[in-house]
């Protein structure tokens, strides 16, 4: 037996010995693997559920529900607003622990109504050490089982065990919440997740694969994976973007030459230092190359 096959085995014996499981699902490679592996070893007794709010893409959704068909587990949604919290609409060092802690609580809410007294998470053995993670926290305080984490499944061998169990997600990017896109400091509002949203949409449509549209402000700032930098160098996709991300109130459209990277407007990253659009004291973290100017900005 291999080391992954006994992780495996180990990981169903721990979901069979309980009487049933809710399993937060956002349709990512992490909580897809847990659903398949609590729907292998409990059937019916399973259950995914993905909480929808504004911070989470419609499309993101959609593929949630097609992915909790394609395991063939039974999946619930629940519908909450994080922007009626205070804290985390403004948006400090801890947003992610004051999301996750709404967004498990109506996880645990659900599994109460449902008779269910475990809620797992996706957190996998590679997340406690990948920089500034408060979400984390939040699923220690609540008592959340993260059974890839608990027994020692790194995010290589959730791709692998993906693979095994044929899911289409095996290889999908990572996508953290649209408030994500916001940089610490700046409040989370319901106009900013939704420019944000339909901006990634028009980048998804032209075939990017990993990327993010950061709104410093109404600046625009576009990420692509380093891979993929060429393609966004193109009159036509300058053109196309610099237009349409105009028309949803992006005063001006820039491309980070750096590329993509996780985290880059959070604090205590791997890659940034600063949480105002610098890294490394005076260096320029955007690379001003489309400059829509279509709305001139008062402080310029």
């Amino acid at each position: 037996m291999t080391t992954l096959e006994a992780k495996l085995e180990a990981a169903r014996e721990d979901l069979a010995d309980r009487d049933g499981v809710l399993v937060a699902f956002s349709g990512g490679v992490d909580s897809s693997v847990v659903a398949a592996l609590a729907h292998d070893a409990l059937g019916e007794d399973a259950v995914a559920c993905t909480a929808k709010s504004e911070t989470l893409p419609e499309a993101e959704l959609e593929d949630a529900k097609r992915v909790a068909d394609e395991i063939g587990v039974r999946h619930e949604v629940v519908a909450f607003s994080e922007l009626e919290s205070d804290d985390f609409v403004e948006n400090d060092d801890d947003r992610c622990y004051h999301c996750r802690t709404m967004r498990l609580g109506e996880m645990l809410e659900t599994a109460r109504e449902f008779g269910i007294e475990t809620v797992c998470d996706g957190t996998n053995a590679d997340d406690p050490g990948a920089g500034h993670r408060p979400g984390l926290q939040a699923v220690e305080e609540l008592e959340v089982h993260s059974p890839l984490l608990a027994h020692d499944i790194t995010k290589e061998e959730v791709r692998e065990i993906a693979d095994r169990y044929d899911l289409s997600v095996a290889d999908k990017p990572s996508m953290a919440c649209l408030s994500s896109r916001i940089p610490t400091g700046l409040e989370v509002t319901e106009e900013r997740l939704t420019r944000v949203e339909h901006a990634e949409a028009l980048l998804r449509q032209w075939g990017f694969d990993q990327f993010r549209v950061r709104d410093h402000d109404g600046l625009a700032r576009i990420e692509v994976a380093p891979e993929e930098l060429e393609r966004a160098l193109t009159r036509e996709f300058a053109e196309t973007v610099r237009e349409e991300l105009s028309e949803l109130g992006f005063d001006h459209i820039t491309l980070d030459l750096h590329g993509y990277r996780t985290g880059s407007v959070s604090p205590e990253s791997e890659t940034e230092s600063e949480t105002d659009g610098t890294r490394d004291g005076d260096e320029p973290l955007v690379e001003d190359v489309f400059a829509a100017d279509s709305r001139s900005r008062s402080d310029d």
